[in-house]
């Protein structure tokens, strides 16, 4: 305890920057291990990176309890927290510094995602799908802050993973698990290294039935790496393929979580995906300072959403005439019309009277039309008798190729060591996109039964849309070491993004069109070693996110899209440009024995999107569009350290302010918000709300907290603990913050791991051990609106407008995993 006593105070000394000399010898000379210097290949050291980076090992990927690679970054970065929009614990989303990085198009994405080199971010909507990355083959992950080098949608910062190869892992590895909520999971690795030769595999299979009503998920998941290395070459070819299944059930009305926090609202919502992606990339040492690297890829990516909602009535003139006509393929006969309206009770003064026809009476109409073209499918009697609800099915299927070219020279420069990183990408997609909404009844649990029948009108139109998009990014970046404290980085990177549409129905005109966009991006920053164990750092970036294909055919508010983006006839999107600024102080200090070790970092971060692409809701359930609203402002403060005994004890601690702004006064379509006004394009229409600049940005808590331990009770049993605790955010819709934010929470996660043998060990762990209920997301919808289903009690209304993605209860885990 003596030495621990002595560290502790060589610590608080470092801290206070008062250490002698002699104390000086006893810390680290520096932060020596390696990260991404660019997507493409070469490292870096941290301690001359001038911005926030974390690295995160596969034993702490291993060591957390669930394989979601979003759950282990919540953990162990600062800037990072769940913000789940689609309800399931395999497709969560990120958020990093108020940037999300997540799966569901609708929602902008401000991280660049890189897997071996190769930007994993879907061509259509630049989304993360994380649930098709093998977790157990991956190596490491460095989230890294803003630098323009990682390309487009860098705008809060890249995780760069790195998978294993078998040069690395070598052996059989088997585990198995089981636990809550019929949670089961193979995985397995082989490593095999023969000579100059080796072999990688990593496999895994996950089932679970899910907590929600409709939840359950399925993964199927592998990577393999087939490697050769000499002397001054190494080379790869590599394999993923992945197949996964989730029931994203997405936010539920509180009133309905007060009676079960099991319920979910409209369902189906399934979504399939399947990717499969080879790829080569190899490294040549020409000299003993110049190396060349360089890799090539294809990517093939299928996604299938099924999504239930509630229909709304549009009017009399839309709903009837025109939904006869469109089911009808033809103009409706004066008969046809007469008994759609006798079979309703009207008469055709009627037709297109929106004051004397009731919401009901629409909807009737629009099934009696439909039960005419469609030989009595919806039976007379039941009409009127069940909520309508529509089911949109949305289909892309994708394909993508590039590759990338790079060297990195370390020749001093003027007698100093120096490393000047250049480098050419390129990436070409094509995407064919398809949609269609079917009729339905809304039966008990709000499921959404579909009639077979596709609805034609405008709204719900059917599209097929072929988009081109072209990617070429020309990128370099020098670091000096000035003096042996001072180390000084430079450089940039020039962005070219070609994005073409064409609509494929002939019904919008609108959809087919060109965009192009080009940027070059600079950085410039320094780092600065006081002493050992104490350094700073400054940094300034730019970086630039082009619109998605699914944004720029998504952006007229007459014609909005739902959250899953249908396309429609838009006004052009201008490009996101953000500015960075961030500085801080971070160090690593070592006992004089070594048994000890102890890291910190503070630093503070600013970052502003100029023309920022925001999402926002429409007066029709379930749809929106996005524009671009302005500039917005995120800024904050990390702090982080982390204590190390031998491999006895270890804990860490982090926490993140992000404050997350509108710079610019907005209006915004909020049909959900009680507040909810004029729109000053339409005094009519009483569905809009005045944003004023300074309000926060919706769905971006200011808090953030983590800390955790782990103890090594005897030599072969292990137990530690996980905090992760968050500050409420704003609903989507009330961006004017004035309503309740989502309730703050804390969660805490046991693990326990016992090593029976060197080659058996068993584990357990409990997620949120205390039950805490919480929400993960929060959206506004239009309680007067939302039907009530048979099911619920006897008097039953909604009058809440909140509706949230709540947490996952208590859920507990075990199994085994064998290594020879």
């Amino acid at each position: 305890m003596t030495k621990q006593l002595k560290f502790a105070a060589a610590v608080l000394g470092a801290l206070s920057v008062s250490v002698t000399h002699a104390q000086a010898q006893q810390v680290l000379e520096g932060i020596v291990i390696d990260i991404p210097a660019a997507p493409g290949g070469g490292t870096i050291q941290i301690d001359k990176v001038p911005g926030g980076v974390t690295l995160v090992d596969s034993e702490t990927i291993a060591e957390n309890g669930r394989n979601d690679i979003q759950d282990v970054l919540s953990k162990k970065v600062p800037g990072v927290l769940l913000i789940d929009a689609g309800g399931s614990n395999i497709r969560s989303q990120l958020d990093y510094r108020g940037f999300g990085a997540g799966s569901i198009t609708g929602f902008p994405q401000g991280m660049a995602v890189y897997q071996n080199g190769i930007r994993v971010n879907e061509v259509f909507g630049d989304v993360v799908n994380w649930d098709l990355i093998p977790t157990n083959g991956i190596s490491d992950i460095a989230v890294v802050s803003g630098n323009p080098v990682y390309g487009l949608n860098a705008l809060g910062g890249a995780a760069v993973i790195r998978m294993k190869d078998g040069f690395e892992f070598q052996g059989v590895e088997i585990e198995g698990k089981f636990g809550s909520y019929g949670y089961k999971e193979v995985g397995t690795q082989i490593g095999i290294q023969s000579g100059p030769w080796a072999f990688y595999f990593a496999g895994q299979h996950i089932d679970e039935d899910g907590w929600r009503d409709f939840s359950p998920a399925e993964a199927d998941r592998m990577y393999a790496d087939l490697g050769a290395k000499g002397s001054k070459v190494e080379a790869h070819i590599n394999l993923t393929w992945a197949k996964t299944s989730a029931g994203v059930t997405a936010a539920t009305p509180q009133e309905l979580l007060d009676i079960s926090y099991d319920r979910t609202f409209t369902s189906p919502q399934v979504t399939d995906l399947e990717v499969l992606m080879p790829s080569i990339n190899a490294k040549v040492d020409v000299t003993e300072t110049l190396q060349v690297s360089g890799l090539a890829y294809y990517r093939r990516f299928k996604s299938s959403v099924i999504d239930g909602n509630v229909l709304e009535a549009e009017g009399c003139g839309e709903v009837t005439e025109e939904a006869l006509e469109d089911a009808l393929g033809r103009e409706p006969t004066a008969a046809e019309i007469n008994t759609v309206l006798t079979n309703n009770g009207l008469s055709d003064e009627n037709l297109c009277s929106e004051e004397d026809v009731d919401g009901d009476s629409v909807q009737n109409l629009a099934l009696e039309a439909l039960r005419l073209a469609n030989g009595e499918l919806i039976e007379e009697d039941d009409v009127g008798e069940e909520p309508f609800g529509v089911i949109d099915r949305i289909n892309q299927k994708a394909e993508s190729w590039g590759g990338s070219l790079q060297a990195v020279e370390k020749m001093q420069l003027f007698n100093r060591p120096n490393q000047f990183l250049v480098g050419v990408s390129y990436d070409r997609g094509n995407v064919r996109y398809k949609t269609s909404s079917e009729l339905g009844v809304i039966g008990p649990r709000y499921v959404v039964q579909g009639s077979g029948i596709i609805l034609t009108d405008d709204d719900f139109a059917p599209r097929d849309v072929d988009v081109d998009t072209e990617y070429l990014g020309v990128y370099f970046t020098n670091t000096m070491d000035v003096t042996d404290a001072l180390a000084v980085t430079v450089g940039g990177r020039f962005n070219y993004a070609k994005v073409d549409l064409v609509d494929l129905t002939g019904n919008f005109d609108g959809i087919t069109s060109n965009h192009t966009f080009e940027r070059f991006n600079p950085n410039v920053g320094a780092t600065y070693k006081f002493m050992p164990g104490l350094q700073v750092f400054a940094g300034y970036s730019e970086s630039n996110r082009a619109p998605t294909p699914a944004e720029l055919a998504c952006a007229n508010p007459d014609n909005p899209c739902p959250i899953e983006s249908f396309l429609t006839d838009d006004p052009p999107l201008d490009q996101v440009v953000s500015r960075t600024v961030e500085a801080g102080v971070r160090g690593e200090l070592n006992s004089s024995s070594g048994d000890q070790k102890f890291t910190y970092g503070v630093g503070y971060f600013r970052t502003e999107n100029e023309d920022d692409i925001l999402f926002v809701n429409s007066n029709v359930t379930g749809r929106g569009f996005f524009f671009n609203g302005g500039n917005t402002l995120r800024q904050g403060i990390e702090a982080r350290m982390s204590y190390a005994w031998q491999e006895k004890f270890s804990l860490y601690a982090s926490y993140a302010y992000v404050h997350a702004t509108y710079l610019d006064d907005l209006e915004f379509q909020s049909p959900a918000h009680p507040l909810a006004g004029p729109c000053s394009s339409d005094p009519e229409e009483e569905i809009c709300i005045q944003v004023k600049a300074g309000d926060k940005l919706s769905n971006i808590p200011a808090h953030r907290f983590k800390a955790g331990f782990e103890y090594m009770i005897t030599d072969k049993w292990m137990f530690g603990a996980d905090l992760i605790a968050s500050g409420g955010q704003y609903l989507l819709g009330d961006e004017i913050n004035a309503l309740e934010k989502t309730d703050a929470y804390a969660r805490v996660d046991l693990k326990t791991t016992y090593q029976v043998t060197e080659q058996v060990q068993l584990f357990g762990f409990v997620n949120n051990v205390f039950d805490t209920q919480y929400g993960l997301f929060g959206t506004l919808f239009e309680a007067d609106e939302a039907p009530v289903t048979e099911d619920l009690p006897a008097g039953f209304e909604f009058n809440n407008p909140r509706s949230i993605v709540p947490a996952a209860p208590v859920a507990a885990y075990g199994g085994m995993k064998v290594r020879f």
